[in-house]
């Protein structure tokens, strides 16, 4: 009995072992994907040339295995000095890549083993001939149609009851008067007066509310960019189109080179059917090719078409007019920078799941009640000397961040430093 229980034993300490290796090897493969994403993704791919080469297949290219290190670390000294490097700079030149040194040996390994363990994720089923996926249909026209036979059936009962009435009164031999018409009935047209009045009042009021709003607005854009495509699937930042973001008031559409770093090594699109909001298709290679029209660049030749004309920028090359979807008045100043680096706010909190839109629409009113009311609910990240967290901006702001610390209130919102004087934005 107790060499079976000794067995047993073993086996089960076996299987516990197995299970850990398991899920330690799942745990790494993870951490290799989310590394890959912060670190490679802009530039390369598991198996696919993109701006970089592909990763996929490295330990058959490199002269050996220390080498990829080397190389992660500081692509420019290895390009100095080692033959391969060069090979391969003179082959994506003029683009070099960004050194890594704070990567760990171990995190190399895990982005490594991704890549080589990478396998191209099953295309999602088409959607059906609507374009929609099953969404929620609406029902306001039901309602209203519901609501006015209600209305009709309510009027034909009143007119039942008066005349039920009527018959009854002669029977009894009651003498009454005959009723006053529905359209003369001064009760009745007073009613519909005051009913008309606050339906009509209601809907002129939230026209002028709603004067020069823009909510739900999507125009059609020369051509069709889809952040779901490149936010979404690809992951990639918004800070690397939009960089201006974080340092300065307006977020800026990136220029047409911005663009060209990515589609100078993508000249098709190869990603799940893309559709509009009318249910049609789009062709995303037409689109990369619409934007190598506006760049001047020569897919088949790889190469910017000649300036002739000596003006700078290759021949037939000029910016895309794209159409600015998010406008405010002109009297309100409104700063990306300093909501983003220091609110530490989202792209989300006012554009809304952006990486889940095929094609950009205005997600918020940006109504000035809309923008009050955030201020009244963001709590203010303040600095902490201790240790050395939060924002130094607020420093000035040291009674609120004692009281805090006494536990006399828990939170500051914004509208408690001023977030709501008119001056924070009309001046």
């Amino acid at each position: 009995m107790i060499r079976y229980r000794i067995t047993i034993n073993k086996a089960l300490l076996s299987l516990l072992l197995l299970l850990f290796l398991v899920s330690n090897n799942s745990v790494f493969a993870a951490d290799g994907e989310a590394l890959f994403k912060a670190n490679c993704a802009n530039c390369h791919k598991p198996d696919v040339d993109y701006t970089g080469p592909a990763l996929k297949g490295w330990s058959k290219r490199v002269p050996d295995a220390d080498w990829i290190y080397k190389w992660v670390a500081n692509p420019a000294k290895m390009i100095a000095s080692d033959a391969y490097a060069k090979t391969l700079f003179e082959k994506w030149k003029p683009t070099v890549m960004t050194a890594f040194s704070n990567l760990t040996k171990e995190e190399v390994d895990a982005i490594l083993k991704y890549v080589d363990d990478y396998t191209p994720p099953v295309a999602a089923a088409k959607m059906g001939e609507s374009g929609s996926a099953g969404g929620e249909s609406d029902n306001t026209m039901l309602f209203g149609i519901l609501t006015m036979v209600l209305g009709v059936v309510a009027l034909i009962l009143l007119q039942v009851n008066s005349n039920l009435r009527k018959l009854s009164d002669d029977k009894e031999g009651v003498h009454r008067g005959e009723p006053v018409p529905f359209y003369r009935n001064k009760a009745y047209l007073m009613a519909i007066a005051l009913i008309l009045f606050a339906v009509g009042g209601y809907y002129v009021i939230s026209g002028a509310i709603g004067l020069g709003r823009m909510k739900n607005y999507q125009p059609v854009q020369p051509i069709y960019y889809s952040h779901k495509v490149h936010a979404g699937t690809n992951q990639i930042s918004c800070l690397y189109c939009h960089g201006s973001a974080q340092d300065s008031k307006h977020a800026g559409i990136p220029s047409v080179n911005v663009c060209m770093n990515c589609h100078m090594a993508i000249k098709e699109y190869k990603g799940d059917p893309i559709v509009r909001e009318d249910g049609s298709a789009v062709n995303g290679t037409e689109e990369i090719q619409k934007l190598y029209d506006y760049a001047g660049w020569n897919a088949t030749t790889k190469s910017y078409n000649p300036d002739n004309n000596s003006d700078g920028v290759p021949d037939g090359a000029h910016p895309i007019s794209w159409v600015k979807i998010h406008n405010l008045p002109d009297h309100v100043y409104f700063n990306h920078s300093q909501h983003i680096k220091v609110g530490k706010q989202q792209c989300q909190t006012c554009h809304g799941n952006i990486q889940e839109m095929p094609e950009v629409y205005q997600f918020a009113e940006l109504s000035m009640g809309w923008c009050v009311n955030c201020h009244r609910e963001s709590k203010v990240d303040f600095y902490n000397k201790e240790t050395g967290e939060g924002n130094k901006f607020y420093s000035i702001y040291e009674k609120f961040h004692k009281d805090i610390k006494e536990h006399k209130i828990d939170s500051i919102t914004v509208e408690k430093i001023g977030g709501t004087e008119c001056q924070k934005c009309h001046y």
